[in-house]
């Protein structure tokens, strides 16, 4: 069985895929002209014009959650696609320190005090005590694994939390105060909340779900934190909002425009949001770590041996999925 892996993120657990594969398999690294004669595929990228090369495909699969440049439309009825998680340990760890960084000033503090300005209550008596993570309520924008794993981080330190989903169906053992379903409840969720952590799925029903209203309502000590995917929040509401202080501060892992392929970079959007003072950008990068991807490695490494063995896959994306 030929497998053919271009995405990069796999690279340093090179040894420990192909030790977890089937005896048959070999792999090629990062080379497309195999594409022709793979069985597998492993990459986050298949276009219409890569479906017309893969001649022998039995397996897209991508090593991470999202399939949105997987075009469904190019594929024939044998060829199944795949994904895998593993991040939701590491966005977590993104989440509560956001929270934490932002909720004390840590930001503020650290640019000021590059100037010399020791800015904090003991040196200047305009700037308030800020307050911390612990008793604060937290609103989740989706609950699912993401939500779930930051939500056991927050809830430890003494936190309170609330939720609204699609279904409006979250288990009780949870210990969440309450859920409901995002049509419903999410303005009420916003002015509950100190600090929103948004990792809802993208669709036409959730983009731009969080506008000037939304932010309006979390008000000006609240914070928000982006995990899911830039659209969720509409670009101009947030700017105006964090330009305008009605929301204390933003982290933003996802954005609004990524690099094409083959490129290194581009704005991650259309409104200068690196002129701000009260937001983290980040390149989408809440869960890249080490093990994020070797649990990824071995999740792919684990489908490909049942595929090979002609048992059924795990995680299979369905084409109305895309």
């Amino acid at each position: 069985m030929q497998i053919l892996v271009t995405d990069r993120n796999l690279v340093p657990h090179r040894a420990r895929f192909e030790a977890a594969l089937p005896t048959d398999a070999r792999v090629v690294w990062g080379d497309e002209h195999a594409l022709r004669t793979a069985e597998v595929y492993v990459g986050g990228r298949f276009t219409a014009e890569m479906a017309r090369v893969a001649e022998m495909l039995r397996l897209i699969h991508v090593a991470g959650a999202g399939t949105d440049r997987v075009d469904f439309t190019a594929l024939g009825p044998d060829i199944q696609v795949a994904n895998t998680f593993h991040h939701e340990r590491s966005i977590a760890e993104y989440v509560l320190s956001a929270a934490i960084t932002l909720r004390r000033d840590f930001l503020a503090q650290d640019r000021a005090l590059r100037r010399g300005v020791w800015a904090t209550s003991v040196y200047d008596d305009t700037i308030a005590q800020p307050p911390t993570v612990a008793g604060a309520r937290i609103g989740f924008v989706g609950f699912g694994h993401i939500g779930r794993r930051s939500w056991e981080l927050l809830r430890a330190l003494g936190c309170t939390g609330a939720a609204v989903t699609g279904s409006g169906r979250v288990d009780p053992a949870h210990g969440l105060a309450w859920a409901a379903d995002t049509a419903s409840s999410l303005d009420r969720l916003m002015a509950e909340s100190d600090v929103v952590v948004v990792s809802a799925p993208l669709s036409a029903a959730t983009t731009g779900m969080i506008g000037a209203a939304q932010l309006a309502a979390l008000g000006a000590d609240g914070v928000l934190i982006n995990v899911g995917r830039g659209p969720l929040v509409d670009e101009h509401a947030l700017y105006d909002a964090l330009l305008h202080r009605s929301i204390r501060a933003a982290a933003i892992d996802v954005w609004y425009r990524y690099p094409a392929p083959g490129t290194d970079g581009c704005p991650p959007a259309g409104l200068p949001f690196h002129e701000l003072t009260n937001i983290l950008m980040t390149p989408h990068s809440s869960g890249v770590t080490a093990d994020t991807f070797a649990g990824r490695a071995d999740d792919i490494a684990a489908n490909i041996g049942r595929l090979g063995r002609g048992e059924p896959l795990r995680n299979l994306v369905a084409q109305s999925a895309s």
